[in-house]
């Protein structure tokens, strides 16, 4: 091989032509490859406007093998590599030859038939490149200035991409700027030009330039190999048979039947991302023994299971409705883990191995299998292995449907009993098993069990799951469930073992209009539902246990009907032994500084308390068992701690950061609820995946508008002035206002807490009486008399001690505006005054009031900047985080370049905003020297602002 740096014109320039071979991909390139070419050759192209020469923009290599002379002996070169750059440079030609078309007709005939075709030659010989068959049309379209050029596929996007470009670059049609652009084209962009000899093997070439990265998939190096071995009839089966099965299936689908045809061979155990060694090997062996035509019966064949694939992927594509459902429930349910199994059951029937009723009903047996290990909360790691082997493994003496359920039923595939899976649905969290789209489809399928006259839309609604008893558990609920309790501990215990069983869940499109209700009012909207169970729903007196039970005794029922069970035997789980597995997980996730309760393992293991407390109770040296409290956030009188430990866990948490009351009752804030708990091992947590901050909101939002928009002030603020915010993981999403502590740059510091459901802010002295500064006491109380001005609010001298807290409903009537005066005083405390240089003499001493009102004003204009412009000032917010208002600003100012919020504040027509407009407010004069200022000046006259 032989390589040097060449132009791109003197490597496309002469009568030759440059060929993309079959086994290329098509064209990929996109916007972000484009952009960067452009970006490039406007860069040469400016150097150039400005009388510079620069050496040329190296833009990557090019692979090139010779290829067989033409009948008019035009030389054809195969290129190897880098047909994605060639192609795009080429639609860039092509580009640019239509603008210059417009504006100076001869100039687009010269790039035309310098750069894009052999002037003589005829028909493909004609084209200076030709793409892959697949993009060929489409660039010559390009090339030929047909009306079709420029369409929805990647040549036509990039070929649009550049006119726009081009457009951009010269609006007003300057031909010079134009020809500076084919300079750069013509002598500014080089390549490494490899050109590899008659004799190199071409293929080994390619594929070490390419399955040495990630540059190109499986099927892309699969393609490669399979038309090296076609030298005869690559053109024929390219053109009838690869061609449009790669057109039907795509890249994706494509790679994915390419594996799945190893699986249903029975190479089970190959991975996708093997897929090109493994088809290699066994090709190989094809050719070997059946030569070329055995390989083109093979391709034939993957034709044809591709078809069958699509039915698969698109269910709508199968004929029968029975397997078309049964599809379809399938793709529903999600993921692509019962591809194999289906594709040889389709691949059976398509030979007329199997009917059409075997394959719906052994599909609904996978269905089964799938779902009722979802509802029993069986690991999915071993779900690929059992499907996976299934083609290889299922007994072929027997009908399909009854094989598969055999297999199925089989030794350690954990297929749930009928009792196995009543349990689940009574007592598990039915809420955080699976992915949310599953929880969906199995409470949509229970509902379609009822058969109703006029079925649900369910494409058409949207449908959330709700909580019939709501999750936080009012005054109203709790009483009704303390009629009810026998081994729980009391009402709260209950709820947290209801809360997210199945039969407490439901489907509705009202979600937000339920919310917390009493059952009575629930019972209003869901008796106007047009679905079945939620009528049902309505139609109960009360919900309490009783109902909840009951009713998941009912879907149970219907579940058993929709998933049939194992073969009897075939379900060998061992139930509490995987409780106990799970119990552990969520331990040893258990951070140091947190703690959670009995009653919260509970609800995400789906087992009683008391059985949780037992356990412990009986294991010792269990790790982390120290940190499961009571509900109450105190010890269990039957707790044990580690033997080498003190006897008390309170001891032990206090050690870890866990903050105690003078009561020993734990911080509630170190609290792990059941959401945190559960995605601590990676379970699907629903509605908790939302964002704390999206639940503390919708918490928050019953405490009504004027409340929720008083603390949204507060919270704005807050971060305006470099604090952030911080959101609890128990039921009620505290939102902790809290800011990095001063010096250390370690740890935190928070004034205050509020709680959106019990409605209170809860001040934060206990806490600030261990962190400097706010370690010393008359700060503390300095603090508590500022809040204290509040009207209606009583802080007693002893809460400069403690954590009280006071209604939201205060920060009405004046009460924010006190509340935001005292979170501006706290946060100056944790800021040293800004320094000033030597030679920055102020024209006044300034006091700290004028420096504190400056600090105001500049966090105004960053919130205004992003309000009123547009524009998110984040380096601005970082700079005053780090050195104050007044620092800032002479670091601005002592910059010998505008700053870049200046400059968008410019493009935006809000000079106004800026920090050098607020300088010269004439209030604010004395904290700047005569020459601050009058940089100031310069700076906003020379843009036109006058101040």
């Amino acid at each position: 091989m032989r390589a040097h740096e060449i132009a791109y014109f003197k490597l496309i320039e002469g009568d030759k032509q440059f060929q993309v071979p079959l086994y290329q991909r098509t064209y990929s390139w996109r916007k972000p490859e484009w952009t960067q070419l452009w970006d490039d050759i406007l860069e040469q192209a400016e150097t150039l406007g400005d009388g510079d020469r620069r050496t040329p923009h190296f833009i990557g290599s090019v692979v090139l093998a010779p290829g067989l002379m033409s009948a008019g002996d035009t030389q054809r070169w195969l290129v190897v590599d880098g047909q994605q750059r060639l192609t795009t440079l080429m639609l860039a030609c092509c580009a640019l030859r239509d603008r210059f078309r417009n504006l100076s007709p001869r100039d687009g005939e010269r790039i035309h038939k310098q750069y894009l075709v052999n002037e003589y030659r005829e028909e493909l010989d004609f084209y200076r490149l030709l793409p892959t068959q697949a993009d060929r049309a489409a660039f010559i379209a390009c090339v030929d200035s047909d009306p079709t050029a420029g369409g929805n596929d990647g040549i036509g996007a990039a070929y649009r991409f550049f006119r726009d470009a081009l457009i951009a670059c010269a609006p007003d049609g300057d031909v010079e700027t134009l020809k500076r652009l084919e300079v750069v084209l013509r002598a500014g962009l080089s390549v490494v030009e490899i050109t590899a000899e008659a004799g190199d093997n071409v293929y080994r070439i390619f594929e070490s330039l390419n399955n040495t990265g990630v540059r190109l998939g499986q099927t892309d190096l699969l393609r490669n190999y399979v038309f090296m071995l076609l030298p005869g009839g690559g053109e024929r089966v390219y053109t009838k048979i690869w061609l449009p099965m790669q057109t039907e299936l795509g890249a994706a689908n494509l790679e994915l039947l390419a594996w799945l045809d190893l699986v249903i061979r029975g190479d089970d155990r190959v991975k996708q991302s093997e897929v090109y060694r493994a088809q290699q090997r066994r090709l190989d062996e094809v050719v070997r023994s059946g030569g070329e035509q055995a390989l083109e019966a093979e391709i034939a064949e993957l034709r044809r299971r591709g078809s069958l694939l699509m039915r698969i992927v698109e269910p709508t594509r199968e004929q029968d409705p029975v397997l078309r459902a049964v599809l379809e429930r399938l793709q529903e349910w999600g993921g692509q883990i019962s591809y194999p199994l289906a594709l040889h059951m389709l691949d059976l029937l398509d030979r007329g191995a199997a009917t059409t009723d075997q394959v719906s009903r052994a599909l609904g047996y996978v269905e089964s299998f799938l779902v009722r290990r979802m509802i029993c909360h069986i690991t999915t790691s071993n779900l690929n292995r059992i499907l996976n082997s299934a083609p290889r493994e299922l007994e072929t003496d027997r009908p399909l449907d009854e094989a598969v359920r055999r297999y199925l039923s089989g030794p350690r595939r954990n297929w749930p009993s009928d009792e196995q899976l009543r349990q689940a649905i009574l007592d598990a969290p039915f809420y955080w098993q699976g992915r949310a789209n599953q929880r969906r489809f199995v409470l949509k399928r229970l509902e379609q069990s009822y058969q109703a006259r006029e079925p649900v839309d369910f494409a058409a609604a949207d449908l959330t799951i709700e909580h019939v008893m709501p999750q936080t558990a009012t005054p109203e609920w709790l009483a009704l469930l303390a009629e009810e309790i026998t081994d729980e501990n009391d009402p709260k215990e209950l709820h947290s073992a209801l809360l997210h069983t199945l039969g407490n869940l439901t489907l509705t499109a009202h979600n937000p209009a339920l919310s917390n209700h009493p059952f009575e009012r629930k019972q209003q909207i869901l008796d106007d539902s047009a679905l079945r169970m939620n009528r049902e729903i309505a139609d109960a007196p009360r919900w309490g246990k009783a109902e909840i039970r009951a009713r998941g005794m009912a879907l149970t029922d219907r579940a058993i009907r929709l998933w049939p069970p194992p073969l009897p035997g075939g379900a060998d789980l061992e139930d509490e032994r995987r409780s106990w597995v799970l119990l552990r997980r969520l331990l040893a996730e258990i951070p140091t500084g947190s703690w959670t309760t009995f009653s919260d393992l509970a609800t995400v293991i789906g087992v009683p308390a008391s059985r949780i407390g037992g356990y412990l109770g009986s294991r010792p040296g269990l790790e982390n068992a120290h940190r499961v409290l009571t509900s109450e956030g105190t010890p269990s009188p039957s707790s044990r701690s580690r033997d080498d430990a003190p006897a008390d866990p309170r001891d032990l948490l206090a050690v870890e950061g866990v903050p105690f009351s003078d009561t020993g009752v734990a911080d509630p804030t170190r609290r792990l609820g059941p959401a945190a708990l559960a995605a601590s091992i990676g379970l699907d947590i629903a509605d908790e995946e939302r964002p704390a901050a999206h639940r503390f909101r919708s918490q928050l939002a019953e405490q009504g508008l004027e409340l929720t928009a008083l603390v949204d002030k507060i919270l704005d603020h807050w971060q305006a002035r470099g604090g952030s915010l911080h959101y609890g993981s128990s039921t009620e999403v505290s939102c902790r206002l809290q800011i990095p502590l001063p010096g250390s740059g370690k740890g935190w510091i928070w004034p205050l807490l509020i709680y959106p459901q019990t409605g209170v802010i809860e001040m934060a002295f206990r806490q600030l009486s261990t962190r400097p500064p706010f370690d010393a006491l008359e700060l503390r109380t300095e603090l508590r008399d500022r809040i204290a001005r509040i009207q209606g609010l009583h802080l007693p001298a002893t809460d400069a001690l403690a954590s009280p807290n006071y209604p939201l409903a205060l920060l009405a009537d004046g009460g924010t505006d006190h509340l935001l005066e005292a979170m501006n005083w706290f946060i100056d405390r944790l800021k040293p005054l800004p320094e000033t240089t030597a030679s920055a003499t102020p024209l006044a001493t300034p006091d700290n009031t004028l420096i504190a009102e400056f600090e105001t004003t500049m966090r105004s204009v960053y919130t205004r900047a992003k309000t009123e412009a547009g524009y998110n000032a984040n380096q601005f917010l970082r700079m005053l985080t780090d050195y104050g208002g007044l620092a800032t600003a002479k670091r601005l100012l002592a910059n010998p370049r505008i700053s870049e919020g200046f400059a968008a504040l410019y493009e935006r027509q809000r000079l106004d905003l800026t920090v050098e407009a607020h300088v010269l407010d004439p209030k604010f004069a004395s904290l700047f020297t005569e020459a601050e200022l009058q940089t100031a000046r310069d700076w906003l006259t020379q843009f036109g602002y006058r101040p």
